[in-house]
């Protein structure tokens, strides 16, 4: 979302400094500190180089009319430091013990929330912004095909063990794919039902095969069992025409147009029957519904008008 945020702003003009790792690649202005992402060098201690990452953003403040951070509540202890405007998008809650840091800074800093069920009660926020996605990068499949899938972490949360219950409870395929971030969960619920007839794991997988597999479904399967703050897989499987019937939580009916893109479902016995009637849903009103709603354009023009609409109020604060 950073990437896409960023060129989409750069493309209509803005001057815009991207703090990332250096062999990072952008359109606007690179600036940074840590030579590759953590995950790439063990050598790396993620703690030190957060922060003096966060340290080079703030030291340069005063540069920039704005600052906008996506990287948690570390840069929150920052921005009484600097005169610097800061927004904050908050990506999720990863726990309420992190929630300390962002009562304690929401005087000074405007917070974004990606969907209006991910707005904690305790906050004052800016906004709320939904993701954006390039709809040319997700080619339409018109068609799809008989198998049902899931595309996301094998993790309790995301709902793999669901998926794979109700897929055979409907008499379908499932094919599955996505990173295992729980092992004990994979090996005791979905590594047992694997055997590429009824249900197939493809692991993670990137580039045309991704979008093939998102797009070649009958449907996507997200019955999650958490209430998710957004859920880029279900956009995207919407944006190559694939319909989504997932557990109504969370960020979910603000994504799903239910009977229309899909179906929201309360349990596995409607999951089961949403299957069934899921050639009620037309694949091109589910692209449609992406490029009504979830486009970069739309994503930038709302972050531009936040951006234009704090600096203003500011700026008339001053006089």
């Amino acid at each position: 979302m950073t990437s896409l945020l960023t060129e989409a702003l750069v493309a209509r003009g803005v001057d815009v400094t991207l703090f990332a790792t250096r062999d990072s690649q952008t359109a606007g202005t690179l600036a940074g500190v840590c030579p590759a992402p953590y995950s790439e060098n063990p050598a790396i201690d993620a703690k030190v180089w957060e922060m003096l990452h966060v340290a080079h953003v703030f030291e340069r403040a005063g540069e920039f009319d704005l600052i906008h951070n996506q990287a948690d509540f570390v840069p929150l202890a920052f921005s009484r430091l600097v005169e610097t405007p800061v927004v904050t998008t908050i990506h999720g809650f990863s726990s309420d013990r992190i929630l300390p840091a962002f009562k304690t800074y929401e005087d000074r800093v405007h917070y974004v929330a990606i969907s209006d069920a991910d707005r904690h009660p305790d906050l004052r926020y800016a906004a709320t912004i939904h993701h954006g996605i390039r709809l040319e990068d997700f080619p339409f499949d018109p068609d799809g095909s008989e198998d049902l899938l899931f595309f996301g972490r094998i993790h309790p949360d995301k709902g793999a063990a669901e998926a794979i219950t109700t897929a055979r409870r409907a008499g379908r395929r499932l094919v599955m794919a996505g990173i295992v971030q729980d092992q004990d969960y994979h090996s005791e619920h979905v590594l047992p039902a694997i055997n590429h007839r009824s249900v197939a794991y493809l692991g993670p997988i990137g580039g045309a095969a991704r979008t093939k597999a998102l797009g070649s479904a009958r449907a996507l399967l997200h019955l999650v069992n958490f209430d998710e703050p957004f859920g880029l897989s279900v956009v995207e499987s919407l944006a190559c025409g694939t319909p989504v019937i997932a557990t109504r939580r969370g960020s979910m009916p603000e994504l799903i147009e239910h009977g229309v893109t899909g179906f929201l479902v309360d349990n596995l016995d409607e999951a089961v029957d949403a299957i069934g009637r899921i050639g009620q849903i037309d694949r091109a009103a589910c692209r449609a519904s992406v490029a009504a709603r979830f486009s970069v354009d739309q994503m930038a023009d709302r972050y531009e008008e936040l951006y234009r609409s704090l600096l203003a109020s500011l700026s008339s604060a001053c006089r």
